[in-house]
């Protein structure tokens, strides 16, 4: 499932707490990204055709819950970057952020912490 860069900041809001009425979602991203009431019911309504929300009745409104799950979406958007950009390989991405971007010594350990529980498990 696609969802575009504005749609994941309605997503974001959604899995940090739901149900939320439309109302409700504007007042937490709106103000912080420039857009107006009708930009986020918008987003809302192609979230719904998409699936990836739905929407129940609440009285006079709707309440929104995210149907997608935000570690599969975070798992399938990270193989997507890294099939995209870096043939599918972990390797030549770290490389990339370690040239780019200096590792901290916490990025470091992590790292190591990742290596030597992969290394255990095999």
């Amino acid at each position: 499932m696609a969802i575009s860069a504005a749609e994941s900041i309605v997503m974001e809001a959604l899995w940090a707490e739901s149900p939320l009425s439309a109302d409700s979602v504007i007042d937490r991203i709106a103000e912080k990204h420039g857009w107006r009431a009708v930009t986020v019911k918008t987003l809302l309504n192609r979230l719904l055709k998409k699936k990836a929300i739905s929407a129940e009745r609440d009285g006079r409104r709707y309440l929104y819950r995210p149907l997608l799950d935000r570690s599969a979406y975070i798992n399938t958007q990270s193989r997507n970057l890294i099939d995209r950009l870096f043939d599918g390989r972990i390797g030549p991405l770290v490389t990339h952020f370690s040239e780019q971007h200096e590792l901290t010594p916490q990025d470091v350990a992590e790292l190591k912490r990742l290596i030597k529980e992969f290394d255990d498990g095999k």
